[in-house]
């Protein structure tokens, strides 16, 4: 089965085609980051204006690198929430208006449930169940448990600010630039010794919930009005880093020992940061899957995936200007 997949849930305009949830056959990614750089974050408008512009040219590229027509189509998948509510509209309607034009079935997803699925894809030993995902971005930071393909639980969640948030507002405040999970990994490397004087927010909580507001706020009270130099930029981003990893993986091994789970997921942005990866292999006893890191940012790929195995379509002729968004 061949799946088209759309996924404008923020800024990127994301399109692929993967086959049998998967094989990626073409994935496509349109990002603004540049002109979001400039601005030290995400404008929603900015994005969806973007996303405008972007969404039929990357349908038309997605179909020529994967060498197919619409008719060899078999669905059409489209990210229908969480989300920013501008760019979701873009890419929903426009999945709406080519499901109705080539009459194809479409697919409604998730877009948490997307980012579990990138695990399967190009991934020569996919998870099996029951399994534990930690899904970390800039919007989100849950922890789920999957009995099955579409046998999700919720276990916990951000009280607050998301660990991707936490990366960009903290590398901002400690003068790196925007995003700020690529730019403290970076900085971070230049570090060999950890001092640990940030805190690690609700670690001795017994829910499976996150907070990231306090460490946020403990970075911009120690760096106040300073001008930092390399070496104090090094070692903020090395401190925040950790903090931001030790808080997450905390909460993730109690609900894995509480649900005895044998397999880790890493899903989400956030979980391109290398040194989230790594203390997840080191601290947990089972496997840990993460995706190759082009495939932690938002894309189409997952979201095709998730289609393909969690296939519940709407049926092109049901698709009306009645039909309303699907988030």
């Amino acid at each position: 089965m061949k799946i088209l997949g759309i996924e404008t849930s923020c800024d990127e305009t994301a399109t692929a085609i993967v086959e049998d949830g998967t094989k990626i056959l073409a994935n496509v990614v349109a990002s603004s980051k540049e002109l979001h750089a400039k601005t030290g974050g995400i404008i929603p408008e900015t994005a969806a204006r973007e996303q405008l512009k972007a969404i039929i040219p990357s349908v038309q590229t997605a179909l020529k690198e994967a060498s197919l027509s619409p008719e060899e189509l078999d669905a059409i998948a489209v990210t229908s929430g969480p989300g920013l509510f501008g760019s979701l509209i873009i890419g929903v309607e426009t999945a709406k208006a080519l499901s109705f034009a080539w009459k194809k079935p479409l697919v409604p997803i998730n877009h948490l449930v997307g980012h579990i699925y990138a695990n399967w894809l190009e991934n020569p030993t996919p998870p099996t169940f029951p399994n534990l995902t930690l899904v970390v971005s800039g919007g989100h930071s849950e922890l789920i448990l999957a009995k099955d393909h579409g046998n999700f639980e919720w276990l916990g969640g951000t009280r607050d600010d998301a660990a991707g948030e936490a990366f960009d507002k903290t590398a901002r405040v400690s003068g790196l630039t925007y995003p700020g999970g690529p730019a403290i990994q970076n900085a971070a490397k230049r570090v060999t010794k950890l001092a640990n004087f940030l805190p690690r927010p609700m670690h001795d909580s017994t829910d499976f919930d996150f907070s990231f507001s306090g460490l946020k706020t403990a970075v911009v009270n120690l760096v106040g009005e300073k001008k930092l130099n390399l070496e104090q930029v090094s070692q903020y981003a090395a401190e925040i880093q950790e903090a931001i990893v030790d808080s997450l993986l905390i909460k993730t091994l109690k609900a894995a020992k509480k649900y005895d789970v044998k397999e880790l997921l890493l899903a989400g942005g956030v979980a391109a940061n290398l040194r989230l990866v790594e203390k997840s292999k080191e601290k947990f006893a089972g496997i840990v899957h993460a995706p190759n890191p082009r495939l932690c940012v938002d894309n189409g790929a997952m979201i095709a995936s998730a289609a393909f195995f969690n296939y519940k379509p709407i049926l092109w002729e049901n698709i009306n200007a009645d039909s309303g968004l699907f988030f």
